[in-house]
């Protein structure tokens, strides 16, 4: 069974940073396409961020170059740190695979 679980969000100040995990189980993370959405109150799923099978990656206009999407092997992890966080970028966020995704973690930028 595919599961997803994402940690590490919290409250942070404009400029400050944050990394977060999903670990997962059910199927090798370092193998598939996994992908980083958000969910902003009262808005729909915004896509983050994506890495393919063979460690391509992409990201969404409003956080290139600030957020960095990676995996790790021998935890079975996925990760996305977050630097230059700025209030918009106030969401839950959760990973994806497939069709699959984990409850998310709340992610709010204030100062």
């Amino acid at each position: 069974e595919v599961q997803l679980q994402a940690s590490g969000g919290g409250l942070v100040q404009p400029g400050g940073s944050l990394r977060l995990s999903c670990a997962a189980s059910g199927f090798t993370v370092s193998t598939s396409l996994m992908t980083w959405f958000r969910q902003a109150p009262g808005k729909g799923p915004e896509w983050v961020s994506i890495i393919t099978s063979n460690g391509a990656t992409n990201y969404a206009a409003s956080v290139k170059d600030r957020f960095t999407i990676s995996r790790d092997s021998a935890k079975n992890t996925l990760y996305l740190q977050m630097n230059s966080l700025k209030p918009e970028d106030t969401a839950l966020y959760f990973c994806k695979k497939g069709t699959t995704r984990g409850q998310g973690t709340q992610v709010t930028v204030s100062s």
